[in-house]
């Protein structure tokens, strides 16, 4: 089966995304790495034209809606970035776990290869999805409402820089 992909029509369309570590290993919970996130969104967001109006990041995947005028430019270097940084940070902090994302050809892999791009098209889905993932912490009840989660755009003193949607 192919994965969903976005589509050159619409690469700057609007999109709900969501990006899981290989194996839904429990990454970014530890050393620093929701910060390599927070920092690789909000450097597309100063350099690259990347508007971001609701995110959360959970322990082993992110939701995003997010707008881009290359959405696939986007996907593709947030990936890369966040791939390499993630490789030096385990194999300073966690080297055993590196073998997790190896492959038969000794490349390694992070992220899954799909992300699952689901364009929106109306204000009904967009308010679904970003009460989807102001939720999401919420309902894996690491926290009891929205606001708590430090990495999510619920919380109004997070670090990545968010757009409200208009």
């Amino acid at each position: 089966m192919t994965s969903q992909r976005i589509s050159k029509s619409n690469n700057s369309g609007h999109y709900f995304v969501t990006f899981t570590i290989k194996h839904w290993y429990y990454l970014f919970d530890r050393h620093n790495r929701w910060n390599i996130l927070a920092d690789s969104l909000n450097y597309c967001i100063t350099y690259k034209k990347l508007t971001v109006f609701a995110f959360v990041f959970m322990l082993n995947h992110i939701h995003l809606v997010f707008s881009s005028p290359d959405a696939i430019g986007f996907i593709r270097d947030f990936k890369k970035f966040t791939s390499k940084e993630l490789k030096k940070n385990i194999e300073q902090e966690e080297p055993n776990i590196l073998k997790l994302f190896l492959d038969a050809d000794g490349n390694y892999h992070f992220w899954q290869p799909t992300n699952m791009p689901l364009l929106i098209e109306s204000e009904t889905f967009l308010k679904q999805k970003i009460e989807y993932i102001h939720r999401n912490p919420v309902e894996k009840q690491y926290v009891t409402n929205p606001q708590s989660w430090y990495w999510s755009s619920a919380n109004p003193g997070t670090e990545v820089k968010i757009n409200s949607w208009v």
